[in-house]
């Protein structure tokens, strides 16, 4: 091999000997995981004093992966970590009421317990909440790698930078993907295939709000694509399978598709927006 190129890939390597594997991320990942949810733990413990010990141990491999991530640091490792684990009560509790909107949601679920550990939709939710709140707290780089995990074991692709409320519902959710800039209110429900995207992909672009607003009790079904920064889904609207939307709709709207007949015997569609008082379903 060629001398030369293999020094290049030994400068590569030294130039962050010490940072942690996406690998490595998913396994701390997914023991803190594990301990937050005992569904996904491969561990039992006979003592609160032994748990303790457990999430101490946690914690350090927190503080140890945020040392030693690439790039450059303008925060405390140590204070990150300490200040991300004094955040996971809140973090818990969104996610049960996230447990609940999907338990509510689907008539398929017999537990709660089935949607902890059988719903892709829980597990890229959960990935998202910690990953988003170790992005607010100055972290970019892990949170990508968590959620990529996530990506990668559920199809379903949520940006750690997007604001999501509480009791949020993803339903069978492969093909999802929810934009850096997204802004989703409380009591959202989506199924797969659904984009919240953004119009432009220029770089130029990159610190503006590229990605849709979805407000209250809103329902995006199957195929639903939505694009734009400045586009606003109203509160208790419903948006129909496979519809395209670059603008803005009024709350208590049902946007859907409508087939036309012309000329006896040529098939077109039309989107439909049905203004109504209260949410039409």
């Amino acid at each position: 091999m060629d001398k030369l190129f293999v020094q290049k890939l030994y400068q590569s390597h030294q130039a962050c000997p010490t940072c942690p594997s996406p690998a490595e991320v998913s396994q701390v990942f997914t023991q803190l995981l594990g301990a937050l949810f005992p569904d996904f733990s491969a561990e039992s413990f006979s003592s609160v004093e032994g748990f303790e010990t457990h999430f101490k141990k946690l914690q350090h491999d927190w503080e140890e992966m945020l040392r030693h991530a690439p790039g450059k640091k303008s925060f405390d490792a140590d204070e990150i970590a300490k200040r991300f684990f004094g955040a996971l009560p809140k973090i818990h509790a969104r996610l049960e009421h996230d447990i609940i909107a999907m338990y509510e949601g689907d008539p398929a679920a017999k537990s709660t317990s089935e949607v902890v550990r059988t719903y892709p939709g829980f597990y890229a939710i959960a990935a998202y909440r910690l990953a988003h709140e170790l992005h607010r707290l100055g972290e970019e780089g892990i949170p990508r790698v968590i959620t990529e995990h996530a990506h990668s074991k559920t199809g379903i692709d949520i940006h750690p930078a997007a604001s999501i409320g509480e009791h949020f519902c993803i339903d069978h959710g492969t093909g999802v993907v929810i934009g850096e800039t997204t802004v989703i209110g409380n009591h959202v429900k989506i199924y797969q295939g659904v984009t919240l995207g953004a119009l432009s992909v220029e770089k130029i672009d990159a610190e503006k709000k590229r990605h849709p607003t979805i407000e209250d009790h809103v329902v995006i079904y199957a195929g639903a694509t939505i694009l734009g920064g400045e586009t606003v889904i109203g509160h208790d609207s419903v948006i129909g399978g496979n519809v395209w939307l670059t603008r803005s709709v009024p709350p208590n709207s049902k946007i859907y598709y409508q087939s036309k007949m012309y000329n006896g015997d040529t098939e077109e569609t039309d989107l439909v927006v049905f203004k109504a008082e209260r949410n039409p379903l």
